[in-house]
């Protein structure tokens, strides 16, 4: 599935209407971030993920959308489950990202 890019207008309908999300907060300065974006976008097509929602979030332009997963730091990533946050944190690894997608499968 295609990463998609949601703002505060869009967000909280996104991982209302998504029984599984995972999202990618970043910012356009951020140099970690803009190094985890292939990776991020690789595993968003694997097919074990089909039924993820991935999205990306712009941090500093959607403050609504970064207050509901209590990011203080960039990269962050974190899952929801049925609209509510599972679990998040500071990080541009692959390996982080695969524990939260392993997480929120399991759930």
């Amino acid at each position: 599935m295609a990463v998609v890019v949601a703002n505060d207008s869009n967000f909280s309908d996104l991982i209302q209407k998504n029984s599984k999300v995972v999202v990618k907060y970043y910012a356009d300065w951020c140099g970690a971030c803009k190094m985890f974006a292939p990776k991020y976008r690789r595993i968003s097509e694997e097919e074990l993920y089909q039924e993820i929602l991935f999205l990306d979030v712009n941090a500093e332009e959607n403050p609504e959308a970064r207050h509901a997963a209590g990011v203080d730091n960039l990269p962050y990533l974190a899952v929801f489950k049925d609209g509510k946050l599972l679990e998040g944190g500071a990080s541009g690894k692959e390996e982080y990202l695969r524990k939260l997608l392993t997480k929120l499968s399991e759930s």
